[in-house]
């Protein structure tokens, strides 16, 4: 919340209100039991339950429709005190009162701020509570800003909610922003519009000649120092002298779940790792310094005439990944360390017979555009919603 928003906080006059001076609580028009009716994902009238997500809208019904509750009003959940304002008419399910509002000013543009209210005022009351029944909910007060003469300041309430919204949509952008900036940057791209290149090793795909490669003759096994360490003995986090992550067998956080000091370690960078002892036999690309702790190994290109750029070594382990991380292999039914993987043949794309390190590279960044381009996609969208939302 900004400066500005939490300056109006502090200076605005507050008092407290009955809620039964301002919301008549009623009883729902009928009860519908959710296990006897058919929810539906869409429709015209929702169905308002206790939930506390999504509005308190476990979906939508078709019922009779002198039913329905009226809109303007704001749903309680009693048992669980979920308040949500209702700016159309509903059905309900069990144990949901309505608070029809006695003021006419009140509206969705400055319900929020009586369900803040709420919130706060029922929050000592615990689940299932008798305190929730109907002349103890009238009772209760809410803390709302008033005006000098003692009115409720509804001016106060829409102009706050209306920066507070205005706020939310400026985070967003500046998040869609940051996103971008930070995929462009982990990629190394400048842009996520696909080259020329980079359309054509898409479209190609289903036309590209692959030969049989067998590992050892493309990889050999990085040998490092054995750490004098246990996992359980290394902290989770990185602290102290205990900055460099370390590999194991998991497959969470590509098997880097351990810190241990540099000293005496083998720093590795660039490699792909393997795990040798484990239920899931993941290959990973590690872009970052690390070390070898215990039940994996890294491997390495083996030729010093050609380096491979990180887009190539993506697509590399995928290819490994497709005859090492099989479902047949277990703790109970290991794949075994280098000395059988180096035997494994793996897949690759050639041209006049040869390993086409140029489509690997344009595939893979042409990929990881399209990851990005469905980020900020997302982003978008979520940004638009939240503007429609609001202007509604």
């Amino acid at each position: 919340m900004t400066a500005s928003l939490n300056e109006k906080l502090r200076t605005v006059k507050w008092g407290e209100r009955k809620l039964g001076d301002l919301f008549e609580v009623v009883s729902y028009k009928k009860r519908f039991d959710a296990n006897k009716v058919c929810v539906y994902e869409t429709g015209r009238y929702p169905y308002i339950v206790r939930m506390g997500t999504n509005n308190g809208q476990k979906g939508y019904i078709n019922e009779d429709t002198k039913y329905l509750n009226d809109g303007n009003t704001i749903s309680f959940g009693q048992d669980t005190a979920t308040v949500f304002y209702q700016e159309k008419p509903y059905f309900t399910g069990d144990k949901i009162k309505i608070l029809k509002p006695k003021l006419h000013e009140f509206c969705k543009n400055n319900a929020q701020f009586f369900i803040v209210a709420m919130d706060l005022a029922f929050r000592s009351f615990s689940w299932g509570s008798s305190s929730f029944n109907m002349e103890i909910i009238k009772d209760v007060k809410l803390t709302l800003p008033l005006t000098p003469d003692g009115k409720i300041d509804f001016a106060f309430m829409e102009s706050f909610i209306a920066e507070l919204e205005a706020e939310r949509v400026a985070e967003l952008e500046a998040e869609r922003v940051a996103e971008l900036s930070a995929y462009l940057t982990v990629s190394g791209l400048d842009n996520y519009e696909l080259s020329e290149q980079e359309l054509k090793a898409l479209a190609e795909l289903k036309n590209v000649t692959w030969g049989k490669y067998k590992m050892g003759d493309l990889f050999e096994k990085v040998k490092t120092k054995k750490l004098p360490y246990k996992a359980k003995e290394l902290p989770t986090e990185a602290t102290g002298k205990y900055t460099l992550p370390c590999l194991t067998s998991s497959f969470k956080n590509q098997g880097l779940n351990y810190f241990a000091p540099v000293q005496g370690a083998t720093v590795l960078k660039s490699v792909i790792t393997i795990p040798q002892n484990s239920d899931v036999y993941r290959a990973y690309y590690q872009s970052s310094d690390f070390t070898v702790l215990s039940d994996a190994y890294a491997i390495d290109w083996k030729f010093d005439k050609r380096t491979l750029s990180r887009e190539q070594y993506l697509f590399m382990v995928t290819c490994i990944n497709k005859v090492t991380d099989l479902p047949i292999y277990s703790y109970k039914n290991k794949l075994g360390g280098w000395n059988v993987v180096k035997d494994k043949y793996i897949l690759l794309p050639q041209v006049n017979g040869e390993i086409d390190f140029n489509y690997m590279e344009d595939f893979i960044s042409a990929m990881q555009k399209l990851a990005i381009k469905d980020v900020v996609s997302f982003t978008d969208r979520k940004i638009a919603w939240t503007k429609e939302v609001i202007a509604k």
